[in-house]
């Protein structure tokens, strides 16, 4: 295949024909009155081909999963991607994923593209009658993220986020321990305190030179157009432009998942705090002292659990950047203290402290004090799988029944919610103020300056498609 340059003008007009598609689209591909594709085999065309792209290794066990082709704005890189991961079958490659949509008759895509841009393409994939795996976070303001989950619900689609430990047996069978009172009425839930996203300051779009590079003016999307710098485009969930703070152990890139896993064991997958507090000011502060750990009996203590529950991922959560602590009420009369370091406790769950005891949740592990709760025979126990073939699994199986999956839009829409909360009262920077929050109307009933950002001005040909 050879390289194909768009032009801007020709990016802009295949946008708005995409937008024009569903109209022309067979019935076999929109899944009409909430039928199933015909075939047994879900076809699955894959749109950004970066490192998290090879989460579809992961669901090479999972029956009716198929990937037929690949798509990336560098043409190159989706065809090495093919070239690595298809095992010698045919797979199309493509820079645009309109074109790989129209021409390979999928089922499904799966969005696996800088944030900035997820939530523009997942939303034409919608359109054009794809249901969709959507990674994590799956939105760059929450504005944005109520606009997917608008689109999902209007065209019938079939939508997982990324938030894999919504199918992971383990955690849920803990978050239901917590959720059907096994430790009573939850009075405070701790969760990591992350580093949020850094600003760039070194260009702006002042010092554009034209021409740019097609490409790289459809990479940036909705942001600020910006010279090319390879800062940016391979270190882009650092920036504020890009990402919520995408980093391991950052708001975004570990929080979805943290506090994904609270809402989870609160039950308030559809709804969200009352009230969010900055309780200090915001500051680049280390994630931790990374201090050895004492062993007792061959068994490493932490210091908020009654084992160390996140020893595999603390090695990956040590950086520093803009961090305050953050504390967040909600209508149970549980409150969320965000508050925990790198170097000790689930960096990718929460601890339940309730009336009878409490329960620390992490990423396929689990501890409780007393200790008897998780040694449970019911416990279902470590996965067997590799960790996101569950998370697959019940999107596959969601698109052939059109049920909705573990981590429905929906579901997406309010951890990432929590996320964003927390950059916002960290902007505003009101610390010790109560700013009280509508998870209804998604909207702060008391602080104007907060709700400025709730949304992003986009750049021209990047609206999102209405």
């Amino acid at each position: 295949m050879t390289q194909r340059n768009w032009t801007r003008r020709e990016l802009l007009k295949a946008g708005a024909a995409a937008i024009a598609l569903p109209a022309l689209v067979p019935g076999r591909v929109l899944g009409q009155d909430g039928s199933a594709p015909p075939s047994e085999t879900v076809r699955v065309g894959v749109i950004g081909c970066g490192g998290r792209a090879r989460v579809i290794r992961e669901g090479a066990d999972v029956k009716g999963f198929k990937v037929v082709a690949a798509c990336d704005l560098q043409l190159l890189k989706a065809q090495k991607y093919v070239e690595e991961l298809s095992g010698g079958e045919k797979w199309g490659a493509y820079d645009d994923f309109r074109m790989m949509i129209e021409k390979e008759k999928l089922d499904a895509v799966m969005v696996e593209t800088t944030t900035h841009a997820r939530a523009w393409i997942a939303m034409i994939a919608m359109q054009m009658g794809m249901d969709a795996y959507i990674e994590k976070p799956m939105c760059l303001t929450i504005a944005e993220g109520r606009a997917m989950v608008h689109a999902a619900r209007k065209y019938n689609r079939v939508t997982q986020v990324g938030t894999q430990q919504r199918s992971m047996p383990i955690n849920n069978w803990a978050s239901d321990l917590v959720k059907n009172g096994a430790i009573g009425k939850i009075k405070t839930v701790l969760a990591p305190n992350f580093v949020g996203p850094f600003r760039w300051t070194k260009t702006s779009s002042a010092d554009v030179k034209s021409p740019v590079e097609p490409w790289w003016d459809a990479w940036t999307n909705q942001a600020e157009l910006r010279p090319y710098d390879p800062a940016l485009h391979h270190g882009w969930a650092r920036w504020w432009d890009y990402d919520g703070g995408g980093l391991c152990f950052g708001v975004t890139g570990w929080g979805t998942h943290s506090y994904d896993q609270v809402n989870r064991a609160l039950g308030t997958d559809e709804t969200g705090p009352l009230e969010v507090v900055l309780d200090e000011p915001v500051a680049d502060r280390e994630t931790g002292k990374f201090a050895p750990r004492e062993s007792v009996g061959g068994v490493t203590i932490g210091d908020t659990g009654d084992a160390d529950t996140g020893t595999d991922y603390h090695r990956m959560a040590k950086l520093s950047g803009p961090r305050a602590q953050v504390r967040m009420q909600f209508a149970g009369g549980a409150e969320l203290k965000l508050s925990l370091d790198g170097d000790r406790g689930p960096g990718l769950g929460a601890i339940f402290i309730g009336e009878k005891g409490k329960i620390e949740i992490n990423r396929n592990k689990l501890a409780s004090n007393p200790k008897d709760i998780v040694r449970a025979t019911e416990n279902p126990g470590p996965n067997t799988r590799p960790e996101t073939a569950y998370h697959i699994e019940n999107w596959i199986e969601c698109i052939k029944s059109r049920k909705r999956c573990t981590a429905d839009v929906e579901i997406g829409q309010r951890s990432s919610t929590l996320c964003y909360l927390v950059n916002i009262v960290r902007d505003v920077g009101r610390v010790g103020e109560m700013l009280k929050w509508d998870p209804v109307a998604e909207r702060f009933t008391n602080c104007e300056e907060a709700n400025a950002f709730l949304d992003r001005p986009r750049r021209k040909g990047y609206e999102l498609p209405v």
